[in-house]
């Protein structure tokens, strides 16, 4: 909306200009101005449009935007919806969904959920409300029935997360081969002991296929034990706790211990645990990270990540979603992109 503003009585609230004010100014009508606006010049005389430009001037008039798109049915406004604004991945990717709705003349409003399905829902209803083109959702839950159902008649793209009962593209990782990179890596290198450490995994399609996928590889090989570890990220003395847990079990143990982190979030905070028990990688425990942090290659002589192409997934989610605005009515698309492990000391061969 304008910014811009009518000079206002002392005491009195500023008072946006409106195109009254500009038609009254100039001499002319309504209609004239609104010709003008919209660039039928045809339709407006020469010495109309020389008047309507000076009061436009004169005025500090500027149209608005919003809702000349909404009048029109286009706002050329994306939202983005986050699950988690703090995940080093959701910054990755929106940073470069960004740029490819700027590069097609878009705005991008950024959401932030909070891992809370009643947020997320308060945000569908206000991007609705807003008259957004299309949606970038990375969802709470896999399993909130009410998001699903609000976006059955919007233009969405799923990022990362799968929604049950949608019928929106998909884009994201393929899961199964990155877990099985980092899994066979880490048996790879001497690993015996192996724990996949996530946030509360049930109803995060991307959690459920990671671990469901680390804990069948690791079956496969004798000699290796895989194994769950469900954590609080924000409770650090209770994450710490579990680790030293870990660590200290020397019940049935194979052989060297490793863990596989299965978010960024999930990467920095194990991390910042290893670092509090005063452990050594991989002496003590090996370690693997999903995502490629900055600082990745310079803790403990570098942590080993499985790196996400988080740019080619950015731009292909906007990508799909021009599309769909554009009319495409093509079958449901899946699109997934390789992951890459990074190998650097922490999962170095014991």
């Amino acid at each position: 909306m304008s910014s811009d503003t009518k000079q206002a009585l002392p005491g009195e609230p500023p008072r946006s200009v409106t195109i009254s004010d500009v038609a009254l100014e100039a001499g002319v009508s309504k209609a004239a101005v609104s010709r003008f606006l919209g660039g039928r010049f045809e339709l407006v005389s020469a010495q109309n449009q020389a008047q309507i430009e000076a009061a436009i001037g004169r005025l500090g008039y500027r149209p608005n935007r919003l809702a000349r798109g909404l009048k029109r049915g286009r706002t050329r406004l994306i939202g983005f919806v986050a699950a988690n604004a703090t995940n080093p991945y959701s910054v990755e990717v929106m940073r470069s969904a960004e740029r490819a709705c700027r590069a097609r003349g878009y705005s991008m409003m950024l959401c932030n959920s909070a891992d809370d399905p009643a947020t997320e829902q308060d945000i569908l209803d206000t991007l609705a409300a807003y008259s957004v083109e299309g949606i970038i959702l990375h969802t709470t839950s896999e399993r909130h029935k009410t998001s699903a159902r609000t976006t059955d008649e919007m233009k969405v793209v799923l990022l990362d997360r799968l929604l049950a009962g949608s019928r929106h593209d998909y884009v994201g990782l393929d899961n199964a081969d990155a877990c099985r990179q980092a899994t066979q890596h880490l048996i790879g290198n001497g690993f015996r002991d192996i724990a996949f450490v996530s946030e509360t995994i049930a109803g995060v399609s991307t959690r459920e296929e990671r671990s469901s996928v680390f804990l069948s590889e690791a079956a496969r090989h004798a000699g290796v034990r895989g194994r769950i570890i469900e954590a609080d990220l924000a409770d650090e003395s209770a994450l710490a706790a579990l680790v030293a847990a870990f660590v200290g079990d020397r019940d049935g143990s194979l052989g060297p211990k490793a863990m596989i982190a299965g978010s960024g979030i999930t990467t920095l905070r194990v991390v910042r645990a290893i670092h509090r028990l005063g452990l050594a990688m991989p002496d003590d425990l090996g370690f693997i990270g999903f995502d490629e942090l900055e600082w990745s290659p310079l803790v403990s002589g570098g942590i080993t990540t499985i790196a996400q192409p988080t740019d080619a997934i950015g731009g292909t989610a906007v990508s799909h979603l021009m599309d769909r605005i554009g009319g495409d009515l093509s079958p449901r698309r899946k699109t997934v992109f390789q992951g890459q492990l990074i190998a650097r000391r922490s999962s170095a061969a014991v």
